[in-house]
């Protein structure tokens, strides 16, 4: 007689097929586990990541200890930093030198490792971009930032802050591979404009970008998406493009000038 449980009738079904034991939740468990955690590795790495905002800086878009969701997948297909994105960046050139890290227990820690709980050990910050490579900002004080020649209309700085009067700057071009940044609350937000007589020229590298952050997450009671200003959708702010349909119709143009005024000029030779 066949023993149930091999090929007896305890592995069968009515019509005769074999049937294969379900395993206990508990022995599969361990997988299940395994699968979450690479893919939220995965998830942190390759599409978004929590960020924790760390200081005042970005007041009152952002305020201290609200995290934000940033997207890491665009930049993977050629985005780059657009003027109005905040963004997260690597520290460029230790901007952040002397500033604290916070102390974390190895739960913590483990936790950041595969995204679900921002770090608190990188150093990243976070910052408006205000002008991408080719632009040129600048700022009096008593004025507004100008970028290419148009000034900005800034409702989201901080209330009472004016929009450089603690440190004007300009006019720099910015080089391409580079964005300029500033902090929401201007009197409180050690940007591009402090850093100047440094390697970096107060520039940061794309390359240091993070991402873009999207949206605020968590406390629930302060979502919001992080949407781009009118004030950088206004026409002509984006000089270096504006410019470069007009140089290719003079380019264009040249030649056939020039051909015409032989043409004139052979014909009053013959006369």
């Amino acid at each position: 007689m066949e023993a149930p449980g091999q090929d007896g009738d305890g592995d069968r079904d009515e019509g005769g097929a074999k049937v294969r034991k379900q395993r206990p939740f508990w022995k599969e468990l361990p997988l299940l586990i395994v699968v979450a955690l690479v893919l939220a590795l995965l998830i942190k790495t390759f599409l978004v990541q929590a960020f924790s905002i760390p200081s005042d800086s970005m007041q009152n878009t952002l305020q201290r200890g609200d995290r934000v969701m940033v997207d890491k997948l665009t930049p993977w297909f050629g985005s780059e930093p657009e003027r109005g994105e905040v963004v997260v960046f690597h520290d460029p050139d230790n901007w952040l030198a002397g500033e604290p890290t916070p102390e974390t227990n190895a739960v913590q820690d483990f936790l950041s490792f595969i995204g679900l709980m921002p770090s608190s050990k990188e150093k990243d910050l976070i910052k408006r971009v205000i002008a991408v490579g080719g632009d040129t900002v600048q700022c009096a004080k008593g004025g507004p930032v100008v970028v290419n020649g148009k000034a900005l209309d800034e409702p989201y700085i901080f209330p009472g802050n004016s929009a450089c009067d603690d440190k004007p700057f300009g006019p720099f071009q910015v080089p391409d591979g580079k964005i300029w940044v500033m902090g929401d609350h201007r009197q409180n937000s050690l940007d591009s404009r402090y850093h100047t007589d440094e390697a970096t020229k107060g520039f940061v590298p794309v390359d240091d970008v993070v991402g873009r952050a999207v949206v605020v997450a968590w406390p629930i009671n302060r979502w919001a998406t992080l949407s781009v200003p009118d004030t950088f959708d206004q026409p002509g702010i984006g000089a270096a493009a504006a410019l470069a349909p007009g140089a290719l119709g003079v380019a264009g143009a040249l030649p056939l000038v020039l051909l015409r005024r032989r043409r004139l000029t052979s014909g009053r030779t013959a006369g």
